[in-house]
């Protein structure tokens, strides 16, 4: 199997004459606030010892869910489910002031995994309601992070998921607006909505540097640089995961076949039939061994070739919270 790699801006490919070959795309998989998050957990486990409890998915991804149940982490769904004055952790998804007062009350221990780009929209929230306006957050129901973030500021928050919902929308000032977007939305989609809102309505204001985190942004850009190469996409995540399933949304949109898979074992060889060309991805929270698993099947049903497609090199890191870094001084 010949394998390079390269980093293309712009991207265009000529397949003519290839064998049937592998487009793996870079980034992929683990954004800073999954690896800060999944840190959190597994540094927690060694400096105090199980149980360590975790208040919902700690990232939404099953396999890392449940590689961290193994080491002792155990999974509740909401804070009631823990003992009084245990340690608990906040997944990277957020919370709600609520959710915070739950845990002062049972004195629980409490170590914040939230995604630094999720509270960055948090604090949004909070300024533009002190500032007088109403809220519309663009984001899909009941997701984890939206749940958090309209919890900021409920009697001031609106949520859109479409188009049409923003057709629909009365706010008690039209002259007061600020949208905010939850972090891991499709960009196009995204975009529809916005405009539609300022059409809506003329004086809304947006943050002033958008919501959808760079993981999002730059994992859909890639599918959309090869979207010409490839006629299938592989896109390894879990069915939960908001930023993989937008990775399929943006693949599906540019006409390409595309599949959101837990691992090698969702694969449907029909799939492959017909199929020269053949992109992989991987969600933000989405562990490198399933991919490679994946690359690995590939490979036993005739994709010789691969070719790592680097668009753009992430180097962000986020620091761990200052409940685990005061243990570990």
């Amino acid at each position: 199997m010949s394998t390079s790699a390269r980093r293309l801006r712009p991207f265009s490919i000529n397949s003519d004459g290839w064998d049937r070959k592998i487009f793996l795309l870079k980034p992929r998989g683990f954004c800073a606030g999954v690896v800060r998050a999944i840190d959190v957990v597994r540094i927690a486990l060694d400096l105090y010892g199980p149980p360590v409890y975790v208040r919902k998915e700690i990232v939404h991804n099953k396999h890392v869910v449940d590689e961290l149940r193994d080491a002792g982490a155990i999974f509740v769904e909401e804070l009631d489910e823990v003992p009084a004055g245990a340690r608990a952790i906040f997944s990277a998804h957020g919370v709600a002031p609520e959710v915070r007062r739950q845990a002062k009350e049972r004195r629980l221990e409490v170590i914040d995994a939230t995604c630094p780009l999720v509270t960055k929209v948090h604090l949004e929230a909070v300024k533009f309601a002190r500032e007088g306006s109403s809220i519309v957050l663009i984001g899909h129901k009941d997701h984890d992070e939206v749940i958090g973030t309209l919890g900021e500021v409920p009697g001031r928050s609106y949520l859109v998921e479409t188009v049409d919902d923003v057709d629909r929308l009365e706010l008690p000032d039209p002259t007061r607006v600020r949208y905010l977007t939850q972090t891991t939305l499709s960009l196009d989609e995204t975009s529809d909505i916005i405009k539609r809102l300022r059409q809506r309505f003329p004086h809304i204001q947006g943050p002033p540097a958008q919501d959808i985190c760079y993981a999002t942004e730059n994992r859909q850009m890639a599918v959309k640089a090869i979207s010409t190469a490839i006629e299938l996409l592989l896109v390894v995540g879990s069915q939960n995961s908001s930023n993989s399933k937008r990775l399929v949304e943006v693949g599906t949109n540019f006409g390409i076949r595309s599949y959101l898979v837990n691992d090698r074992g969702d694969i449907d060889i029909a799939w492959l039939e017909g199929i020269q060309n053949v992109g992989v991805t991987a969600g933000a929270s989405a562990p490198e061994h399933l991919v490679q698993e994946l690359i690995a099947f590939l490979q036993e049903h005739g994709f010789r070739q691969m070719e790592e497609i680097e668009m753009v090199d992430e180097d962000v890191r986020f620091s761990l919270p200052a409940e685990l870094t005061v243990s570990i001084r």
